[in-house]
């Protein structure tokens, strides 16, 4: 039974602010100022977001306290610094995960899943390829369309929530089906049935049982390309139908999504439809973390954020200075600012938006 009801959420706290609460601790440093006196350096995170904190007094005490993985309530006053949040911590313990609520750590999609299962099932049926159809209709099914729908897309970068992949991949599929009424030599069916399977895997990559999202072992040894790899093949080998060298242009499409080598592809994309779907790809991963970047700025007007590792860049971005309380479902990570009727695609029904990685990773994907 839950005995810490969180009262102050990551994406609430303003300049000035001391409170107690609880945090779940995704990544911990110790380091030293230019004096030499050891401080911690945290991330910490709720179901809204997450924010830098500093143990700039008695860090060595508290270190044992502040396990990467594992929940601590904290006493802290909010800071601005460098136009974002950062919190100056003055005591932590950790917080034992039985006494907490864990809906308030599990950051969700703003998209509601039923809406997107619905969508994607239209998605599928639009397919005028009677065998490509099958296949897909054969993969998304069962246990691992149920995890489809509540699988993070990233561990951190971007779409990293609960039914993030599936909003992410929808995402997708409204540009490519845009896209490929745009470019004649474009096979449609194709290209929405890549959209739809390129990340499917990541259900198996990652592990989303719990925050914060890590890998699972199979994740880490194989990645989530090969494992797609296989699950295309499995569901192929019941479709009898299928032209099997339609099946090699799909697993391309897999293969080669991350664009190049030193991202993880063993192969460069090659058919029009893979060159298209990697950038898509990589515009909707890079739109998402730049909207995520966006939701956590403070104030108003242009801003520059800190520098992006992942894109080797400073980004100037508008701040909205409409600050959002959580609603009951929780917000993503990475949740939109503005409000306002929108489409996603063509297949949604209007929805209300609310407002140390290695070289392999830094392609977003």
């Amino acid at each position: 039974m839950p005995t810490h009801a969180k009262k102050v959420f990551a994406a609430q706290l303003t300049g000035g602010q001391q409170f107690q609460d609880v945090f779940l601790v995704t990544k911990k440093s110790l380091a030293e100022t230019k004096a030499g006196k050891p401080y911690l350096a945290l991330a910490l995170m709720d179901r809204t977001g997450e924010v830098e904190a500093r143990v700039w007094d008695n860090a060595l005490r508290f270190e044992s306290q502040a396990e990467e993985g594992h929940y601590v309530l904290v006493q802290a006053v909010a800071k601005p610094f460098r136009d974002q949040m950062q919190l100056g911590v003055t005591a932590l313990q950790q917080v034992d995960a039985a006494e907490i609520d864990m809906a308030d750590f599990l950051p969700t999609s703003p998209r509601p899943l039923a809406e997107m299962a619905v969508e994607l099932e239209a998605v599928i049926a639009s397919i005028g390829d009677q065998p490509l159809r099958d296949l897909l209709q054969t993969l998304f099914q069962g246990d691992i369309l149920a995890r489809f729908q509540r699988a993070p897309a990233a561990k951190r970068l971007h779409h990293a929530y609960i039914g993030g992949l599936i909003e992410h991949t929808l995402s997708i599929v409204g540009l490519a089906d845009k896209a490929a009424g745009h470019y004649p030599l474009i096979d449609r069916d194709m290209l929405i049935a890549g959209a739809l399977v390129h990340d499917l895997a990541k259900i198996e990559e990652f592990d989303f049982s719990s925050p914060a999202f890590g890998y699972t072992d199979r994740g880490r040894l194989v990645g989530h390309l090969v494992l797609g790899v296989e699950l295309v093949r499995k569901a192929a080998a019941l479709v009898p139908a299928i032209d099997p060298g339609k099946v090699d242009r799909l697993i391309h499409i897999i293969l080669s999504h991350h664009g190049r080598y030193e991202y993880g592809s063993p192969v460069l994309p090659m058919t029009p439809e893979a060159i298209l779907l990697h950038h898509l790809d990589d515009i909707d991963a890079k739109m998402n973390s730049m909207a995520g970047l966006q939701a956590k700025m403070n104030g108003d007007g242009w801003q520059w954020t800190e520098y992006q590792r992942h894109l080797e860049r400073f980004l100037y971005l508008r701040a909205s200075g409409d600050a959002t309380e959580p609603d009951a479902a929780g917000m993503g990570l990475e949740e939109a600012i503005e409000t306002g009727e929108q489409t996603a695609h063509p297949f949604a029904a209007p929805v209300r938006s609310r407002k140390t990685i290695d070289r392999r990773q830094q392609s977003l994907f």
